[in-house]
């Protein structure tokens, strides 16, 4: 007996669902942020609620604290990655901070965060990947997350990266030991990032021609 014409296409449509999320996997591209980016960075740590703060940050983070954060962040010692949308809303932003160095070994501690609208679609573990290769490139030989043991997102991108997992009093340390770059490494982040950069560019010119379209167009057109 044939399925039915609605489970059929149900079934159809969850399948389109599958691809299309895995397609904007594929697509998810991370591209550098520099100090001229800080306001975007600001509205982006704002637009997250006060238990998205919470996890990202391990503790109650209010409006001022946030400000202070992303005014503090020294652009010429660490490394902050972004992935935009269409509209160019920073979506995700990825924090890779150095640590001082203990002779030979060099650790950098990595955050992330993702607005609610963005997730389910590997940004946070495209932004891991990027700052992962970035400490690698850069001779950091051991990556270093914290975070509560509640983050679930955190937690899951620890393992699959093959993290080690040390957990305590509601909250986990995670750390993943870098091989040192190579040709490939290199070549790999270089490319990744005149992707993004490109992709930028792109979008940024949509939304600015759009904008130009817009103020032509009569107010009756808009209404």
């Amino acid at each position: 007996m044939n399925p039915q014409p609605s489970i059929r296409a149900a079934a159809s449509t969850e399948q389109h669902e599958r691809r299309a999320q895995a397609a904007h996997r594929e697509s998810v591209l991370v591209r550098e942020l520099t100090a001229g980016d800080r306001d975007q960075l600001l509205t982006h740590f704002l637009a997250l609620n006060a238990d998205d703060r919470l996890l990202r940050f391990g503790q109650a983070a209010p409006d001022h604290v946030i400000e202070h954060y992303v005014q503090s962040i020294d652009f010429t010692r660490d490394k902050v990655f972004g992935v935009y949308d269409r509209g160019l809303a920073l979506v995700g932003v990825g924090h890779l901070a150095y640590l001082p160095a203990d002779g030979e070994n060099r650790t950098a501690e990595f955050g992330v965060s993702v607005l609610e609208s963005s997730r389910g679609m590997g940004v946070g573990s495209k932004l891991f990947a990027r700052a992962a290769m970035h400490g690698r490139n850069t001779r950091v030989t051991t990556l270093y997350m914290y975070c509560l043991s509640r983050n679930t997102t955190m937690m899951h991108i620890a393992k699959k990266a093959g993290m080690k997992i040390e957990y305590a009093y509601g909250s986990a340390d995670a750390y993943l030991t870098l091989p040192p770059a190579d040709q490939t490494s290199i070549i790999t982040e270089m490319l990744q990032e005149q992707a993004a950069v490109f992709d930028y560019a792109i979008k940024r010119q949509a939304r600015n021609t759009t904008r130009i379209f817009e103020a032509m167009m009569p107010v009756e057109a808009l209404a």
